[in-house]
């Protein structure tokens, strides 16, 4: 039997390479800041957006604003878990609660990314432990 021929997978730094965004920098910051956050975290384009996860999808790049970037934090497609709020410490006050199991950031710009790096962090590193 014949093996199918398969279209390479795009890799989040092409993706971001092509990309026309006014934010493309601080998008490659981003994802900079959250591979480094944990040596188990990888990347792959997922819901045609830069998509990060150990075990199971937990963060996924908004990109369609373009006035500032999103990081909406979750817990796979289909996981049915939550994570009460009280579980990740956000004395920063950077996350907006969408619902049970996810959550976002917002960055306005490159000096906002770099502010909020140290306690985004800390935010992935809590929230990669319930998934």
């Amino acid at each position: 039997m014949a093996e199918k021929s398969r279209k390479p997978a795009v890799t989040v730094q092409s993706f971001i390479a092509a990309l026309d965004h006014p934010l493309k920098q601080e998008i490659a910051a981003l994802r900079q800041i959250l591979l480094d956050a944990d040596p188990k975290i990888t990347e792959e384009i997922k819901w045609n957006a830069p998509s990060f996860r150990t075990s199971e999808h937990f963060a996924t790049m908004h990109l369609r604003a373009k006035d500032g970037l999103q990081l909406i934090l979750h817990l796979g497609a289909k996981s049915g878990r939550t994570v009460p709020p009280q579980a990740i410490a956000d004395p920063h006050k950077l996350l907006t609660w969408l619902g049970p199991d996810r959550a976002s950031v917002k960055f306005a710009s490159r000096e906002d990314l770099a502010q909020k790096r140290v306690p985004l962090v800390a935010i992935v590193q809590a929230w990669i432990k319930h998934v």
